[in-house]
């Protein structure tokens, strides 16, 4: 009888490990597609590639987690060691390892928000690499002619700026850059505007732009690649972001923060009538100080010119004493006439009259030369009360070092003379 041989074992199924781990991948992305994962961030490792591979973790527990480059750069804050987060993704497994893993698709600190986490995080950052040093920071234009403006076009900040400062200084010229400033594609539109103007160096100052907001609608201004392109503009960058209460990671790298975009325009441009009023003020004073700069000037010319006037006359007086000298024996007539009258009143009478006729005859050559002597005379300039100086061998003295001190000195007067010995020098002016 032939025997009949059953089997209870179940069919068998080779797996290769490629397709388990698919199979188990593909069960494991159906049944958690979306879910919150909380733990304790561990082993953070930025790769070349951009992508953050770091460790959830629990006392007995941890969960490898991976979150690419696409999505890192939307991250409000970056992995960091020791902060208890939560993260939110799908399970995947990395086939190669055949290790499961969380496909991080957002990051958010626990305790406290995400988005105050992740200023404070940047913050940091860029202040150590020196982006807020108020070293780089730029000197506004006192009087600039041409104003960029990144902002909405439709927002209220635009009208503000605009209505403000053609009001404070009629006659600018003004190129808005459109560019959204918040929501998606905010950043990058803002980044180029702050570019193009870098590029062109049209406007001599930038302003960037936005009205009040809560946290999240100011965000943009918070990125750190807006932070990056204001810090890179090749000109001067006025940031005006929401209210005075308000404060952004944009408002520490420009060089210069407004509170409000209002006061962005009254910082950027002075006002036309206060301009005006400065320059006349200055013009006043500019006038009053010529005023007196001449008036001292005519004083001092006067002064010189009274004493180069002094010095021409002694000059003068100088050369005429030598005439003096020269004309003496001339002078000397007198005297001889003199003395020939009284020969005349004891000498007999035909010598008498021969006598006269002689005399006569020289009483008519003297007239002609007495008449040209008198006007020479320095005698008549002495008496308008000048003197001529003399050193003992009786050399005139024409200037005030030819009689050094203790040196004897004569001074002749209109009437008499004066021996003096000099006590001080005082040298003339008039060179």
């Amino acid at each position: 009888m032939e025997q009949i041989e059953f089997s209870f074992e179940p069919a068998r199924r080779v797996f290769g490990v490629a397709e388990l781990n698919a199979a188990v991948r593909a069960l494991l992305e159906r049944e958690f597609q979306d879910v919150w994962v909380a733990g304790e961030i561990s082993g953070v490792k930025l790769a070349s590639s951009g992508h953050y591979y770091f460790t959830l973790k629990e006392q007995d527990a941890q969960l490898r987690c991976v979150c690419f480059r696409s999505t890192a750069r939307y991250l409000k804050f970056k992995p960091l060691d020791g902060v208890a987060a939560i993260a939110r993704g799908r399970i995947d497994v990395y086939e190669v390892r055949g290790e499961y893993q969380l496909l991080v698709e957002s990051l958010e600190p626990q305790g406290h928000g995400a988005l105050q986490f992740a200023f404070e995080q940047l913050k940091k950052k860029l202040a150590a690499e020196g982006l807020f040093d108020p070293a780089r920071k730029r000197r506004l234009p006192k009087f600039p002619k041409r104003i960029g403006i990144v902002t909405s076009p439709s927002g209220a900040a635009i009208r503000d700026l605009l209505n403000i400062l053609g009001r404070r200084f009629p006659g600018l010229h003004i190129r808005v850059y459109p560019a959204q400033v918040q929501g998606e594609g905010a950043i990058e539109e803002v980044c180029r505007a702050l570019e193009y103007f870098s590029q062109t160096r049209w406007p001599e100052v930038v302003i960037l732009a936005r009205g009040g907001g809560s946290l999240e609608d100011l965000w943009t201004f918070n990125e750190e690649a807006v932070a990056r392109a204001i810090a890179a503009c090749a000109v001067p960058v006025v940031s005006a972001i929401g209210h005075e209460t308000d404060v952004t990671i944009a408002d520490f790298v420009a060089d210069l923060r407004a509170p409000t975009p209002s006061a962005a325009a009254e910082l950027v441009v002075l006002n036309r009538q206060d301009v005006l009023d400065q320059i006349g003020a200055a013009a006043s004073k500019l006038r009053q100080a010529l005023r007196y700069r001449l008036a001292d000037a005519a004083r001092k010319l006067h002064t010189r010119g009274m004493d180069r006037a002094s010095s021409l006359i002694h000059r003068r007086i100088g050369r005429w004493l030598q005439r003096v000298d020269e004309l003496d024996n001339a002078l000397d007539l007198r005297w001889l006439l003199a003395r020939a009258r009284r020969r005349l009143e004891i000498a007999p009478a035909g010598a008498a009259h021969s006598a006269q006729a002689r005399l006569a005859r020289a009483q008519a050559r003297f007239r002609p030369v007495e008449a040209q002597l008198q006007p020479l005379s320095p005698l008549r300039v002495l008496e308008r009360g000048y003197a001529i100086a003399t050193d003992d061998s009786g050399r005139v003295l024409k200037d005030a070092a030819e009689a050094p001190p203790e040196s004897a000195i004569q001074v002749r007067l209109a009437r008499g003379r004066l021996k003096a010995r000099v006590t001080e020098l005082f040298p003339s002016r008039d060179r």
